[in-house]
């Protein structure tokens, strides 16, 4: 099986091609550019260094989200298209995963995302077990309910929490350092999407796992429904 697999929802942009289940090609850029200008580049040069043609590819696997709101939308779309066009699978999976899964340890880790002002994208993983399921957070209250006996691996965006897990109380824990370990891989989320259904093209978005700020405003101002997402959707 073929898989193009892709990241964009954080600053670093990872894109992978593999043929059942060996790397042909990995690219990862941890740099401030716009993902709108990079993605399909790598994509492109990835497809034609590895003589493969996009009709060949079964398979689509895309880093569904948490993160970057236009970094999610861009890849939502892109792999769309390219699943619709060339009529091939689809799957998203968790861009908390895409960075957890890139380590080998036995111990839990903790998957991080600055989500700023002390907020943050975090879950546990143990192994490809999602522990503790992917949240936005306020990162201090996501610690403080986690096992402080249990070893644990904090990796990803955690430069601003570093006082914080220190503080926390836990009995054995490490964090990431080495900037290749805490970024994400497009490889491994490519291995782990082969064994997920597909889902339906049309149907596939991304998972904010907040409100975008233009929605959270425009339900502050309405009264609480159970249809107010509803009719916010449908009025934008």
């Amino acid at each position: 099986m073929k898989i193009l697999a892709f990241d964009s929802s954080s600053k670093a942009l990872s894109v992978a091609l593999v043929d059942n289940d060996v790397l042909l090609g990995e690219i990862t850029l941890n740099l401030k550019k716009n993902h709108s200008t990079t993605l399909m580049t790598s994509v492109d040069f990835l497809m034609h260094q590895s003589a493969v043609e996009a009709s060949e590819l079964d398979r689509i696997v895309v880093a569904q989200g948490p993160g970057s709101y236009t970094g999610l939308r861009l890849a939502a779309t892109v792999g769309k298209t390219l699943a619709y066009s060339l009529n091939k699978d689809i799957v998203g999976v968790s861009s908390l995963f895409a960075i957890a899964r890139r380590l080998k340890t036995d111990r839990a880790v903790v998957p991080v995302m600055d989500a700023r002002r002390g907020n943050a994208y975090a879950a546990l993983y143990q192994e490809d077990n999602e522990v503790v399921i992917g949240q936005h957070c306020v990162f201090r209250d996501f610690l403080a309910n986690l096992d402080k006996n249990l070893p644990l691996v904090f990796t990803g965006e955690t430069e601003n929490f570093v006082a914080d897990i220190e503080a926390a109380g836990f009995t054995n824990f490490e964090i990431i350092e080495d900037s290749l370990d805490k970024l994400p891989s497009a490889y491994q989320i490519a291995l782990f999407g082969k064994k997920l259904k597909p889902v339906a093209v049309h149907g596939f978005a991304p998972n904010y796992l907040k409100k975008v700020e233009a929605e959270e405003k425009w339900l502050e101002t309405h009264e609480e429904s159970e249809n107010a997402t509803g009719e916010y959707v449908q009025r934008i």
